[in-house]
């Protein structure tokens, strides 16, 4: 008899950070919150995933559910599990106080940034030369990203980073998901993405890509002409377009129609404006399972560049680190195939005292290195202020 995958009484939010412990996993959305506890089964392939849950028993009228995380790299195994609990709990909802803050634990930290902000500026000026050589006629973006390597006095208390997370980015995406560790200590990918890569219910499907950012301003009039300015960039406007492209051009096949809306709308989170399309669609087939929607589109321009192949090429000479989760994607889906993944962006891995934060930003032939490095600064921010480490830079 299979394994039972156990849902357990719904929950506020509140509660289900309450009940959150690393090796967990967490993930809320504006439709919805989720906890997964214990583990029934473990997936390394997506391919392998729709099997998993089909041999995984439900309570009568609800269905398993998988969670997890699938790496930049997509050769590399993902990180997926059927949890043996699964709670659900409403969406946060903005304004309301449906979260508190967690002050982490006190502790002193070193930072130590992986490339430096001066090896960070060259890559660029590497990457424009690249984008500009006659022998790379077809790459028309490469998105650099940069670590932060953070060591603390103490290890890093990450419900409390969750936490604050979650209350400092209530529309947006918050996760925590276990990853391999090299020893016995849990390793825990954690952050608050702003960029949906996909979701599904029945027929339904919806994407909303990113690209093109600016730094928030603490002067609200001076925060109202960046956003503007960003509406009005054509670098920027040229970077977005490239991403909608892919991401129209990704799930074509799977849908009988696409709606694309023609101009491209600012958003923002606690740190960043970004330009945002929300690109929705049906699909032929209702079987078809999120997470194949999600391996279809990842990675998306916005995190490898385009076209992928030669942006993956680029990224291997000009990054010296490996990015492991950083720009995978992580979510959830259910044996009926529908759930939601998310680009995996404004996070850090977290092991014992440790805590790698990621941040990146796309390369066009007109990219200004010294705003390269800036937009990747600001956008640290969204973990530093959560690991209460924000006097780092």
């Amino acid at each position: 008899m299979p394994r039972q995958c156990v849902a357990t009484p719904a929950a506020t939010v509140t509660e289900l950070l309450d009940a959150y412990r690393p090796r967990d996993f967490f993930f809320t959305s504006p439709s919805g919150s989720l906890l997964g506890q214990g583990v029934l089964t473990t997936v390394t392939g997506v391919d392998d995933l729709s099997d998993a849950l089909h041999a995984t028993a439900a309570e009568p009228g609800r269905h398993a559910v998988a969670v997890g995380a699938l790496p930049f790299n997509r050769t590399a195994p993902a990180r997926l599990v059927i949890p043996a609990t699964v709670q659900r709990g409403p969406a946060i909802m903005p304004g309301t106080g449906a979260t508190r803050a967690r002050r982490p634990r006190n502790g002193t930290w070193t930072a130590t940034p992986v490339p430096d902000p001066a090896a960070h500026t060259a890559a660029v000026k590497r990457a424009v030369a690249l984008l500009a050589s006659p022998d790379s006629t077809r790459l028309r973006k490469v998105v650099l990203a940069r670590c932060l390597r953070l060591t603390s006095s103490h290890d890093v208390d990450v419900a409390a980073v969750l936490a604050n997370l979650a209350q400092a980015n209530p529309g947006g995406f918050t996760f925590a998901a276990d990853l391999p560790a090299p020893d016995s200590r849990p390793r825990t990918l954690v952050g608050a993405s702003p960029e949906l890569l996909v979701a599904k219910h029945g027929r339904a499907v919806v994407s909303r890509p990113l690209a093109g950012s600016r730094p928030r301003d603490t002067d609200p009039t001076r925060d109202r002409e960046r956003g503007a300015a960003l509406l009005a960039s054509a670098k920027d406007r040229a970077e977005h377009a490239v991403v909608v492209e892919a991401v129209v051009e990704a799930l074509r096949p799977y849908c009988r129609s696409l709606d694309v809306p023609d101009e491209p709308q600012p958003v923002t989170t606690p740190t960043m404006w970004h330009l945002a399309t929300q690109v929705t669609g049906e699909l032929r087939d209702p079987r078809t399972p999120v997470h194949v929607l999600a391996q279809a589109l990842h990675p998306t321009p916005a995190v490898c560049g385009y076209p992928t192949d030669q942006a993956y090429a680029a990224i291997a000479e000009l990054e010296p680190f490996d990015r492991g989760f950083y720009t995978g994607a992580v979510g959830y889906t259910d044996a009926a195939g529908d759930g939601e993944w998310v680009v995996t962006i404004r996070c850090a891995d977290i092991h014992g005292a440790t805590a790698e934060l990621f941040a990146g930003g796309g390369i066009m032939p007109d990219s200004d290195p010294e705003a390269e490095l800036a937009e990747t600064t600001a956008k640290f921010r969204t973990l530093l202020l959560a690991l209460g480490a924000d006097q780092l830079r």
